[in-house]
Order: structure tokens, then sequence, then C-alpha cells
């Protein structure tokens, strides 16, 4: 029947579209013995989705398929649940096939795919059944962004260091921008990335993206060379995963420059992906450019449309990085998104944090705080069956530090040197986030929610403008105004001596986090 409906499209189609067609047929067999080749006794596995970035079809009963291929396309197994595929020495998944005959532009700066020649008579894909969990944990890290040598050093040292061998994790994903446009980089990137000794998932950024390209279509040659196809997706448990490649470049209104969205045959993959998708599944998105953008950033009727596709499954998250800030966004009706519940887009900073700024610190790293105040480190996606939870970890802190307190550290008797406040940063707050505070365990008071810069960002920013000796480091950024900010009086007159101030917050999946902190009164000096 499938054979039937190919032929039938075919004709459908114009002589010289039919002449450029070629189909692309194999198996996607269980690999017993491991080898990554197809044997004789090695079955195949029916209904297993299997895709040219566009089309999506399921294999039959004997583990076969047919798609459509023209002279650039990468065909891709969708891992379905229960399986693992592939990996080779540096944990990175081998799930497909490039078919890029000419190969990529000759005249790209940061060579791309070399030809492949003609296409194989069968091009096979090998998944290997076991136990996987419905319950796991999953490492999100964004825009490790490494530009130069020592960068390596930075990311390696700061964020890797923790998260070698890392345990009860099922694998790791890259939200873009692995490096900042020397492509030559993505080597180390994944030397660097391969010790956490987990399969590795990438998604494309925007500067990972060819800057000679002249049509969004090749602006990924460089990441397929290393990294495979720039969107496709994977299922997980009772998890589907997405990656889209979101930026187009060169931006198509002027030829320059980036925007956000996607193309046509991108949300066709999207619609045709989920064909095979049960609703009753979690669906997570990850893209490198955020949806929530300034005015113009990001192309609305994508968005829109995305949403339309989306809007019949009950549990969506999207991932994204980009802005070196962290935040949360909760989509509506007024955004386009008419699911039942609110859309929520978690975007999880940098890894880079303020692209590797700031004073060194005592690991021999740069401090490199994001410019919402949010200190540089990364996320763990945690799934139980079709829902989720999220965790920032702050690299080099405790995984419960998750609110930076800043405030006068002391105030006299004097009642206009006695007035001051508490600013609580929480890291994985938003807008609608519930903290509190009270002095020396008093009565909870609520904390006033804020759009302003993080006063602990400014205050150690000007002083690299007030030193006269330079420090070992960069100057940051300027301030970003941080989403996730809240602030308190602290009382006045309340006794010379030390006051504990406590800060309480509650994060969007209900769990509470606590930070203290203290400050003196004292009797003004003259």
């Amino acid at each position: 029947m499938k054979r039937i409906f190919y032929a039938l499209s075919l004709l459908a189609m114009s002589p010289a579209a039919v002449l450029a067609q070629k189909a692309a047929t194999g198996y996607v067999y269980n690999d017993d013995n491991g080898n990554g080749k197809k044997e004789a006794k090695e079955k195949g596995v029916a209904n297993v989705a299997v895709s040219n970035g566009k089309e999506v079809v399921l294999t039959d009963a004997k583990g076969k398929y047919t798609l459509p291929v023209g002279d650039d396309n990468i065909i891709f197994v969708i891992k379905p649940a229960g399986y693992k595929v592939p990996l080779n020495a540096k944990n990175q998944p081998q799930y497909y096939y490039i078919h890029k005959p000419a190969g990529s532009p000759a005249e790209y700066e940061y060579k791309g795919v070399a030809p492949t020649g003609p296409l194989p008579a069968s091009v096979d894909f090998a998944v290997m059944k076991y136990n996987e969990p419905d319950n796991y944990r999953a490492l999100v890290l964004g825009d490790p962004q490494m530009l130069e040598p020592q960068d390596v050093g930075f990311f390696d040292k700061g964020i890797m260091s923790e998260l070698v061998d890392v345990k009860n994790v099922a694998f790791g994903l890259t939200l873009g921008d692995l490096v900042g446009k020397v492509l030559t980089m993505h080597k180390d990137y994944i030397d660097v990335v391969a010790k956490a000794n987990v399969p590795w998932y990438n998604v494309i950024g925007n500067h990972d993206t060819n800057h000679e390209a002249t049509s969004i279509e090749k602006n990924d040659e460089s990441f397929e060379a290393s990294f495979g196809p720039s969107t496709y997706s994977y299922n997980y448990g009772q998890a589907h995963y997405i990656v889209l490649n979101n930026n187009l470049y060169p931006d198509p209104r002027d030829g320059k420059g980036l925007w956000g969205g996607f193309l046509p045959d991108q949300l066709t993959f999207v619609e045709n992906d989920l064909k095979y998708v049960d609703t009753g599944k979690l669906v997570v998105l990850a893209f490198h450019i955020p949806l929530y953008q300034a005015e113009g950033a990001f192309r609305t009727e994508d968005r829109v449309r995305l949403f339309s596709l989306l809007a019949k499954y009950p549990h969506v998250l999207a991932l994204s990085a980009h802005t070196h800030n962290q935040w949360q966004k909760f989509y509506d009706k007024e955004w386009g998104w008419t699911g039942a519940k609110p859309f929520h887009e978690f975007n999880v900073g940098a890894t880079c944090g303020n692209w590797y700024s700031g004073r060194m610190n005592e690991q021999g790293v740069l401090e490199s705080v994001m410019s919402d105040g949010t200190p540089r480190g990364y996320a763990y996606l945690n799934i139980t069956g079709n829902t989720y939870t999220a965790d920032y970890k702050v690299a080099n802190k405790p995984a419960d530090y998750q609110i930076g307190l800043w405030h006068r550290k002391v105030m006299s008797t004097i009642w206009w040197d006695g007035r001051g406040f508490v600013y609580a940063n929480f890291y994985m707050g938003y807008k609608g986030s519930k903290v509190q505070y009270r002095i020396d365990n008093g009565k909870w008071k609520p904390m006033r929610y804020t759009l302003e810069p993080d006063p602990a960002f400014v205050a150690e920013l000007y002083k690299w403008d007030d030193t006269e000796e330079m420090f070992r480091g960069r100057r940051p950024t300027e301030p970003a105004n941080c989403t996730h900010l809240w602030k308190a009086k602290l009382p006045e007159n309340i006794g010379i001596g030390t006051h504990q101030i406590e800060v309480q917050a509650t994060d969007p999946f209900g769990r509470t986090f606590t930070q203290k902190s203290s400050y003196r009164i004292e009797e003004a000096k003259f």
C-alpha cells in the first residue's frame, strides 16, 4: 500500500520533479551483536519512524522503509522508545545517513560534508532493544560558545569537570552556540562533552552556522559534517524530543543578519512527525533562539503555526538558549497558544555565562555571571512518565543554591542611613513565583517583584570601571533587566547587632528553596 501511495505521488508531480526524485530504502533492524552490520539472522523492527527531514514514514512488518531523496538529504531513524542507537567513540548517536553526492559548497571557510557518492542500495539503521526507563534525568546546556582556545579550558574546568562520568543521566543536550563562529572548534567541543560518557545530542545555534551561506538551507553544512541533521527527533521513555534549526540566516528579509523562525519544510516535518506521536506523550522541543523575542526578532507566523501543530498535546515544553540570561515564559492565547494550559518555555541561559567574562576565580575560570545576575551553570530535565520538572545547577555550588541575595552588610542607627533593601535573584523564578522573607525568624512577608538589573551584578561590573589596576579577566557586558528579581525593605532600628535574613521562594513546579544571609546595625561613626 505504501509503495502504491508513493507511486501515485510521483505521478502527481511534474516530469522534471520526478526526474529529480530518487528513493532511499533500507531497514531498521535489531543489532543483536552490536557490530553495526545487518546480518541475516537480525530481524527488522516494525513501526519505527524514519525521515528525510520532511516526510516521515513507518517501517513495515519486516522493518523496511522507503523515502524520497534529492541531492541534499539526511535520512535518519527516529529512535523509538525502548531502543538505543549506536554511539561513536565520542558518545555521539549514530542514527543518520548523509546523502550529498556533490558534498557541501567548496568555497566555505569551514568545510562541510565531503561528496558522499551514489546512494547505497540499502540505507540501514541499527537499533538495540533495552530496558529504557520512563523516569530519568537529562542534562541540558546552553551556549558553551567557545571562541578562543582558552575558552575550551574554561568550559572544561568550569562546567564539564563536574560532569565527568556523570551518574543517573540518560543523555545530554546542548541548545546551540556550541562554539563562537570558529567552526573547526566543534571538534574541541565534542572532545569536552564526551567526558560525561552519556549519549549527547546537539542543537545548531546561530554561531554554529556557515556565514558564507547565501541561502538558509545551506547554513548548517559544517554542523551536519560534525553532528548530522540540524532538524530531527527521537523518543526516550514517554517523551518525544523534536530538535529544530530556527536560525533564519541569512535573514530572508534583507539577505543578511539573523532572524528567528522555521522553514516550511521544518514545520512540515513537525506535522508529519507528530502523526506518529501519541497525544499522551510529553513533547519537548529544543531550539536555539527562543520563541519569545523582542518585537520582530522571531517570525510570528512560524510560532503561531508551531503552536497550532502542538495544541492537542497537553504535555509540552520548549527549551531554548541564545539570550545569555535565564528565564521562564508561559504562553497563552495572547501569544496564539490555544492549548488547555499555558505553553512553558524554559530559556536555560548560557554555560559560558557572560561570554567568558568577569574575574578569574580559584579554579582558574572566569566567573562569567550572566548579565541578569544568574551565575553560569547548566540544567537538569527530570522526566517522570509524561511530566517534567527542571533544575538549574549553579557551577561549583551545592544543588540547593537557587537564590542569590544582595543587601547592605552594615547600617547605622541614624534614620536616613538606616535604609536599605534586600534583593533576591531566584534563578528558576518568574513573575508569578511566590517569594517571601523574614528577619530574625519573624513573620514571613511577601517580597515585591521588580524588573531591573540585579544590583549584585551591577556592583561587580562597576568595580572594573573604578579600579586602577587591571583585574585578571575581562570586563562583563552592561547589565540586563532580571526577570526573576524580588526586593523588600530591610527594617530599621531593630537593635544594634547582627540580624538574620531568610528568603523562601517556590519554583514553577511547587518546590520551595531557602537562602539565608545577615546584616549588622551599628552606632554611626563620625
